[in-house]
């Protein structure tokens, strides 16, 4: 691997398990009445166009990022959802 799909394999992380805290509140407390609904069907669309893109480059930094960063939205989506 060269240093540029390091440094985006590094970004990717960062960027990504930066969701999981949000995800873990919003599972925990039951409420995810402070997240707003079309910000999570918009951002999950951008995610998932994203991970279209990287697929069609066969860049592995942006698909390790948004497959993951879709899931984790996906829950969130589900959370807010689920305990409306």
């Amino acid at each position: 691997m060269d240093f540029i799909t390091i440094l985006g394999l590094v970004a990717a992380t960062l960027t990504t398990f930066s969701f999981v805290p949000q995800m873990l509140k919003t599972w925990r407390s039951k409420s995810a009445k402070d997240v707003s609904f079309v910000m999570l069907i918009s951002f999950n669309l951008g995610i998932f166009l994203w991970l279209i893109y990287g697929i069609s480059l066969n860049a592995l930094p942006i698909i390790f990022a948004n497959s993951i960063t879709l899931f984790f939205n996906l829950i969130i989506l589900w959370l807010k959802i689920k305990y409306k």
